[in-house]
């Protein structure tokens, strides 16, 4: 007969955080206890429904235990999941913006820097126009012995003034690209005012270098062009050349570039030498000791044409030089520059 240890109701419950025996979990059942009843579970208590938080020591012994309903557990995971992701999210941010901040910087530099440029530009860019402003007045210095027929087109036809104002009155600030805009039709206005007056001095220089601006020889003029005393008779006399003082044997050199129309005897000039020039202009050189060119011949400036001497009607060793516009002799002097 077995008897059944029922236990008073002084007898304090067992705590529900009290860990199991060891001992009894390692126990083998068996004999009398092999086919008991399995013990109930605690009314009110589902296993399932509950996460359990357990701290242990080191040793494995359990410390303090936390029960915690399932819905409760799941929101808080779920609630740190969201926190976390919003945390990488924000620190993400943070280093993004981070960067931002270190780059303007940089811009900020660089936008100084480029505004200083853009300042020193638009400075320039007055003075420039200011300096083609002087241009403009030198061209028109320039063009104005010439006529105003001569002139370039663009200068005479592109008479234009006024100004821009302001609301407030004051002149209105051009912006860059105005600026610039204007410089350069100023520029090109100038380069075409340039390029005729190239052309114009290139025939020009072609004309100078075809005038007889060269002293022939190198010597005091004993009679100069015009009305004088006759050194053959009584009274006065047209000279129609200048007579420069020169030894016998003194190379003439020819004062342009020019055509031989004539190298030989010239009656009162004795031996002579007459070069054409171009543009109806003829040189004349009397009373030489000899010729080295021959009629027909080209010679250029600084050519040795001949000598002096005291041929044809001569009173002694002189270069008689002449100088013929349209076949009418003209005062040398108004061509000797050189």
């Amino acid at each position: 007969m077995s008897t059944t240890r029922t236990a008073s109701a002084d007898t304090p419950p067992r705590p529900a955080l009290e860990p199991a025996k060891p001992g009894l979990l390692a126990r083998p059942v068996s004999g009398a206890f092999a086919g008991a009843a399995p013990r109930r579970k605690r009314p009110g208590v589902n296993r399932r429904r509950q996460f359990s938080l357990l701290i242990v020591r080191g040793d494995g012994e359990r410390v303090l235990r936390f029960n915690f309903p399932r819905p409760a557990a799941i929101g808080v995971g779920v609630a740190l999941a969201v926190i976390v992701s919003i945390t990488g999210i924000l620190v993400g941010d943070w280093l993004k913006l981070r960067e931002l901040t270190r780059e303007a910087v940089t811009f900020s530099e660089q936008i100084q820097q480029q505004r200083a440029t853009i300042n020193a530009f638009n400075r320039r860019v007055v003075e420039l126009r200011q300096e083609v402003s002087g241009w403009r007045e030198l061209h028109a210095k320039i063009w104005e012995p010439l006529g105003p027929e001569l002139a370039p087109t663009a200068a005479r036809d592109r008479g234009i003034g006024g100004g821009t104002l302001t609301s407030d009155g004051a002149p209105a600030r051009l912006s860059p690209v105005e600026e610039l805009n204007r410089l350069g039709d100023s520029v090109k206005e100038q380069t075409d005012s340039l390029r005729a007056l190239e052309r114009l001095m290139a025939r020009a220089g072609r004309m100078l270098a075809s005038l007889p601006t060269r002293w022939p020889v190198r010597g005091s003029v004993n009679s100069e062009y015009g009305t004088r005393q006759s050194p053959w008779q009584e009274g006065r006399e047209f000279h129609s050349g200048i007579d420069i003082r020169a030894g016998s044997g003194t190379p003439i050199y020819a004062p342009a570039a020019g055509t031989v129309v004539h190298a030989g005897i010239a009656q009162d000039y004795g031996t002579a030498i007459v070069l054409d020039h171009g543009q109806d202009i003829r040189s004349l050189y009397g009373h030489l000791s000899k010729v080295s060119v021959q009629p027909g011949q080209r010679v250029v400036r600084g050519t040795v044409i001949g000598y002096t001497g005291n041929t044809g009607r001569s009173s002694g060793p002189h270069l008689h030089y002449e100088i013929m516009v349209k076949g009418q002799a003209v005062n040398p002097r108004a061509y000797l520059w050189d």
